[in-house]
């Protein structure tokens, strides 16, 4: 007979909270294989397996909508490689956005930094005026 996992069974078996795989649930995700007398949800180890690839996908950074469209890729049999390659260029694109935004942060907050450490006055800081200015400009 094959193993069936529940929800609390399956969470602890993929290190993903019962509440994550209720939502991947309600994506469309992932769907139980059958209930049980009581009334659970059972899931079997395509399930399992399932909600590995979704994590290991994630990991990688891919969105839950990448992952739909991955996890129909992967069951589909004659689908082309492009398909997933056009996905990760746009991926790669949001993280070479993201690291640009994060590196302008580093910037902005080692200059503030350097401001903190060379002003010594008591009562006075050129970080907090300058955010001042920046977001209440006095008439």
């Amino acid at each position: 007979m094959a193993t069936k996992y529940t929800i609390g069974e399956l969470a602890k078996a993929t290190d993903v909270a019962s509440s994550t795989l209720r939502y991947y649930e309600r994506r469309g995700l992932v769907q139980p294989d059958s209930r049980s007398e009581g009334n659970y949800r059972l899931y079997g180890t395509e399930t399992l397996e399932r909600v590995r690839f979704i994590r290991a996908a994630q990991a990688t950074g891919f969105t839950l909508d990448d992952v739909a469209m991955l996890l129909d890729v992967r069951v589909a049999a004659n689908t082309a490689c492009e398909d997933v390659q056009v996905l990760m260029e746009e991926r790669l694109a949001d993280v070479k956005s993201r690291m640009a935004e994060l590196n302008h942060v580093q910037a902005v907050l080692t200059s503030f930094l350097d401001k903190c450490r060379a002003t010594k006055r008591r009562g006075h800081c050129a970080v907090i005026e300058e955010l001042n200015a920046a977001c209440c400009p006095v008439p």
